[in-house]
């Protein structure tokens, strides 16, 4: 393995995370929601309701009076920014009556998400706006991740792959007008729980020494497929010789050749290596450190199969193959193609959807086969996010899971391969896939009994933009600090000690950062907003 890339950050976190959080408000007294604005407009969060029927018979709501201002809404602000990977639907009550409208505006309700910390927080809203009906109790929602957004800024990216929002804004009926509008809004609800945060390694192959291939952790897979020829038509034998794949000063190389070569009563053109590994898992972070091979015509690849695959020649067939492709699913954690040499994908096949499959998503790397980027997935529950050096491109969430659209909740198994495509250069002679590393993390078996509170450390202020202050008591020094990004990833671990009080955070990307800290009593996760 070569050295670890990871920058060295010196960071604590104030905020608990550790339980599910909901942001509320049924105008009751009780809701999570303190900050409520209006902007041009009348509001009033304490009105009596004036239409308790139907859907909602509660004794209080919020009074929205747009008397005529061009940009009517209300707001509200979020002390963490919200992780729509986690959840993506916000909803709310609402009632609209029609004597209270004036001109001939769409009845509509939008909801916009902002970052307040802006100059001018609109200027990178998303918002989604549904259509009313007048005179009744509706409950609406918005969902970030299956409705279709509108992005203010054409060059923001997909409202799931930000986490700067922090504020909610609720229009009705449009704005730029002078037209009047009356609505009574009751039982706002965004609830959400934090992802997991999966900081223990499980299994890796770090690729140290040279030589063969760890044949405790990777099995080769030749058997050629009924009729002679792979799968999507490539061209080349899988061996299992140390040509075609071998462990050279800390690298696993697979290594894709021009040569003739006869094995199973067939003659190619092309060899390669398919490594099944002898390692399988269900839920987690995979990171692989890999850098591409070159030439038109090659198609590496970095993947999972269903552990339960049926299919002649892999490893796990023969004591665990239950079911076909692709009801046992594929998770395409990067695929490169030589003929577009700086682009990569992820993708996933189901019985919903696959071959040419429309669960998909990539982004363009321009060094993609000149330097080492780091390819992972995070598989949970719900969702698959994937990403490229922290940068992610894509995220597989289907609203219905059942086993024609999420057969992942069983154990799936990596393969690294290059593939030889029809389409291969005449020039190509042979190119290689270099991988420093393959690791899986998993959560951590301590149970949520086993966390303490550790209320003697005192971090602050949060948000925060130059200086982290920390102040605890000395029988808290020398902790263990862990440190992840939102998605999991860990970034580095540090002792707290006697010198060190207070952590320039100046240079760090604004976001969110959780932090996992470890003493002998137990653990704690907390998190903080860099700004």
């Amino acid at each position: 393995m070569r050295n670890n890339t990871y920058t060295f950050l010196y960071l604590f976190f104030i905020l608990n995370i550790t339980q599910a959080q909901t942001i509320s408000d049924n105008f009751q007294g009780t809701g999570t929601i303190t900050s409520w604005v209006g902007d041009d407009c009348g509001m009033d969060s304490n009105f009596n309701n004036p239409f308790q029927s139907g859907i909602n018979t509660s004794t209080k709501v919020l009074k929205y009076a747009d008397t005529g201002g061009q940009y009517a809404n209300v707001r509200f602000d979020t002390a963490s920014n919200f992780n729509l990977t986690s959840n993506s639907i916000f909803s709310l009550k609402i009632y609209v009556p029609s004597s209270g409208i004036t001109g001939n505006q769409t009845n509509r309700i939008s909801l916009k998400l902002q970052n307040g910390l802006l100059p001018q927080p609109w200027s990178t809203q998303c918002e989604i706006i549904k259509p009313i009906l007048l005179n009744q109790w509706q409950v609406i929602t918005f969902n970030f991740a299956t409705d279709s957004y509108i992005n203010l800024n054409g060059g923001s990216p997909n409202p799931l792959y930000r986490s700067d929002f922090n504020r909610v804004v609720i229009q009705i009926n449009g704005e730029n007008n002078t037209n009047q509008v009356v609505a009574y809004l009751d039982d706002f609800l965004y609830a959400f729980s934090n992802p997991p945060v999966f900081n223990n390694l499980v299994w890796s192959d770090e690729f140290n020494g040279s030589g063969a291939v760890n044949s405790t952790n990777w099995f080769h897979q030749t058997q050629l497929p009924a009729g002679g020829s792979w799968y999507n038509n490539e061209v080349q034998h899988y061996t299992n010789r140390q040509i075609n794949s071998f462990v050279n000063n800390g690298f696993l190389n697979i290594v894709a050749k021009r040569e003739t070569f006869t094995n199973q009563g067939q003659t190619k053109q092309f060899t390669s290596a398919r490594l099944n590994s002898k390692f399988a898992f269900k839920y987690g972070r995979v990171e692989v450190r890999a850098k591409m091979p070159t030439g038109i015509g090659t198609w590496p690849a970095i993947w999972m199969l269903g552990k339960n695959i049926i299919e002649p020649g892999a490893f796990w067939t023969s004591t665990h193959g239950t079911t076909s492709w692709p009801a046992c699913g594929e998770i395409d954690i990067m695929e490169h193609w030589g003929n577009n040499q700086n682009f990569v994908q992820s993708a996933m096949h189901t019985p919903s959807s696959f071959g040419n499959t429309i669960n998909k998503g990539g982004q363009t790397i321009s060094t993609v086969s000149s330097q080492f980027h780091i390819y992972t997935l995070e598989w949970t529950t719900e969702r698959m996010i994937f990403s490229v050096d922290n940068v992610v491109h894509y995220i597989y969430n289907p609203t219905v899971k059942n086993a024609s659209t999420w057969p992942f909740d069983a154990e799936q198994y990596f393969l690294l391969n290059i593939a030889i495509e029809p389409t291969i250069s005449a020039s190509f002679s042979q190119s290689s896939m270099e991988v420093d590393y393959v690791r899986v993390y998993q959560e951590s078996a301590l149970s949520n009994s086993e966390e303490v509170k550790l209320n003697d450390i005192k971090v602050y202020p949060n948000p925060v933009t130059d200086n982290l202050i920390i102040e605890t008591n000395n029988n808290l020094l020398g902790i263990n600090v862990k440190i992840y990004s939102i998605l999991g990833q860990e970034i580095n671990s540090v002792f707290l000690n006697e010198q060190q009080n207070s952590i320039d955070v100046s240079h760090f990307q604004n976001g969110i950062y959780i932090v996992k800290i470890e003493t002998v009593d137990g653990i704690k996760t907390f998190k903080i907003i860099k700004n």
